[in-house]
């Protein structure tokens, strides 16, 4: 049979990132007891006084909340610097018959070039292509029959590369994405491949960016 300690904490465990929320002291204790309080009354067969399940809250141990934090920072932050880029255009297109063509002579025309900054995205409805502020003139002759759904110009990017264990921990994102949310900061794409993900924030967001994942990998 098991105990309340035990049945909170496999509740608890199933989502870790309620659990490193109280770790920083960002959940009300009784609040959450109320909402587990099905969970541990179907687990024991048989009611739960919320106090119960607050005290059993409270006794978790933060190891498991430190365990991830660690391995996500030496995942994240010991694979190199980052790599900033600036004067970015960021197009989305409704998907057509026709939109592949244009991205196949857009790739033609920039060739080689590694100055040019290029990600394309495609969806199931839409596509997503962020490129260099030089190239905009291009983009618009180009597609010029295409429809754009939304375009923003005046972006920059912050590229982190990532090693080849980083698929095998989960939360990568979140560690990284929650930091940016907490300091209100919009993030206009996150653009990833295996190992590289790419943050794009407005130009006059990206100081304060790149000093949160600064803070994160010196902290």
């Amino acid at each position: 049979m098991k105990t309340i300690q035990e049945a909170v904490t496999t509740i608890i465990n199933k989502t870790p990132f309620v659990e490193e929320a109280l770790y920083d002291k960002l959940i009300n204790v009784s609040s959450l007891a109320r909402i587990i309080k099905p969970d541990v009354e179907k687990l024991l067969k048989k009611e739960i006084k919320d106090g119960a399940i607050m005290m059993a809250i409270n006794r978790l141990s933060p190891s498991s909340v430190l365990k991830i934090r660690k391995n996500i920072k030496k995942i994240v932050f010991t694979s190199g610097d980052f790599i900033m880029r600036s004067d970015l255009c960021d197009y989305t297109f409704k998907n057509t018959p026709t939109l592949v063509q244009k991205i196949t002579k857009l790739l033609n025309d920039i060739g080689t070039d590694s100055d040019n900054f290029f990600t394309i995205s495609q969806g199931v409805f839409e596509t997503n292509i962020v490129v260099s502020k030089k190239l905009s003139e291009k983009m618009d002759t180009i597609f010029v029959n295409e429809e754009v759904i939304w375009s923003i110009t005046n972006l920059a990017s912050i590229t982190i590369k990532l090693p080849k264990s980083n698929i095998e921990q989960s939360g990568i994102y979140y560690f990284i994405l929650k930091q940016l949310a907490w300091a209100n900061i919009p993030v206009q794409e996150v653009i990833s491949t295996t190992h590289e993900i790419t943050i794009v924030v407005k130009e006059t967001d990206i100081k304060q960016t790149f000093s949160i994942l600064m803070d994160m990998k010196l902290n």
